[in-house]
């Protein structure tokens, strides 16, 4: 299926020509791991410069997580493999990010808060990444765990982490995704247990219907 959010369409404009090309989908989600790792690392580091070059690198990466898919699906070359390698990066990118700006703003007025609140929301968006697609494996093909609106998916709000660091406005992002990611990780455990409870509910269902309209139940007999 084709993305439908206002950033898949520049991704797929800039990608159309790759088509044909030696370049894969795998090539740019390893420069995708690749950018975000490393505007992670300069984040870490909590100076103007590498709040700078950390966002910089970040739309770059967030732009290549776009851009990956896109061209996996207009140039035909999707496959579990590659939907299994970006999800891994985008997991641990996206968990790696609040990590890095915990430790950036580990001398702002978060002060002595601002690592552990950075590995709760790291641990809260990776728990979170992975119910999601659990919850998407069990649910009817072309699900999403969570759609976007008004030409919007949720993961676009990546893009506004280059800006409000440029701004200096990390440490109050990072205190909001502490319990909202925290949130989030819990709704969708409770959506992914419910879903699976219902499903287990109707196999249970079905098989005592089936064994209620059995005219010719199995009998244990003897010989005679």
């Amino acid at each position: 299926m084709i993305g439908s959010s206002w950033t898949h369409i520049p991704a797929r404009l800039l990608v159309r020509p790759l088509i044909g090309t030696w370049v894969r989908p795998n090539h740019l989600t390893t420069l995708r791991l690749a950018s975000g790792l490393a505007a992670c690392l300069f984040f870490s580091l909590g100076t103007r410069a590498g709040m700078w070059w950390g966002g910089a690198l970040w739309f770059l990466s967030a732009f290549l997580d776009r851009a990956d898919g896109e061209l996996a699906r207009i140039g035909g070359m999707m496959s579990a493999g590659g939907h299994r390698y970006d999800y891994y990066a985008d997991s641990i990118v996206n968990a790696v990010f609040f990590v890095s700006i915990g430790f950036g703003l580990r001398h702002s007025w978060l002060h002595a808060w601002a690592i552990p609140l950075g590995f709760l929301s790291g641990a809260s968006m990776f728990g979170c990444s992975v119910f999601s697609e659990w919850l998407e494996l069990q649910s009817p093909a072309g699900t999403k765990a969570y759609s976007g609106k008004w030409g919007f998916d949720p993961d676009d709000a990546l893009y506004l982490m280059t800006p409000l660091a440029w701004l200096g406005w990390l440490a109050p992002i990072l205190v909001g995704a502490s319990v909202g990611t925290t949130l989030m990780m819990v709704i969708t455990a409770l959506r992914l247990r419910s879903l699976k409870r219902r499903a287990a509910a109707h196999i249970g269902g079905a098989a005592a219907d089936h064994a209620s309209s059995d005219p010719n139940p199995s009998r244990s007999s003897s010989a005679v």
